[in-house]
């Protein structure tokens, strides 16, 4: 609560800041006077010291209170929130692999590297081929040893 409204303060004493600076009148003819020739004396060169009228005092005071409201919330936002360190936050797992799908061997992309099978010729279009069952693979019989011969001198 404390800082919104030292946040408010010090925008509302920045407009004033603002409105006072702009009101002022100028110095007078400035660098550009002195340079050309008119007055070489360092009153002319910075200017004549005019009387502190209202618009001064306020830029003044206003300025003053600007560099002090400023300061006071620098200081409200380091103590609202406590520092933290990049050490402190947790590991993340990495999300755990999807297990692939099992897939018909002849589906389309279930491997993209191998090539798929030719189409069947013949058939009206738009009838699905007739499959066969693929073969059974010859199953292998285990082979029986035969004792070492040995031969004699």
């Amino acid at each position: 609560m404390w800082y919104t409204f030292l946040l408010v303060l010090l925008i509302l004493d920045s407009l004033v800041l603002i409105v006072a600076v702009l009101l002022q009148s100028g110095q007078g003819g400035g660098m550009a006077a002195s340079f050309g020739g008119v007055s070489s004396s360092a009153g002319a060169f910075l200017g004549t010291r005019q009387t502190g009228n209202l618009l001064t005092k306020a830029s003044w005071w206003c300025g003053g209170l600007f560099l002090g409201l400023s300061f006071l919330l620098a200081l409200a936002s380091t103590q609202s929130r406590a520092p933290k360190s990049v050490l402190d936050q947790t590991f993340q797992t990495p999300p755990a692999p999807v297990a692939p799908t099992n897939t018909a061997p002849g589906a389309a992309g279930a491997n993209p590297a191998l090539p798929l099978a030719p189409a069947p010729t013949g058939g009206a279009a738009g009838t699905a081929p007739a499959t066969t069952p693929p073969a059974p693979a010859p199953t292998k019989t285990p082979a029986t040893k035969t004792p070492p011969t040995t031969k004699k001198p």
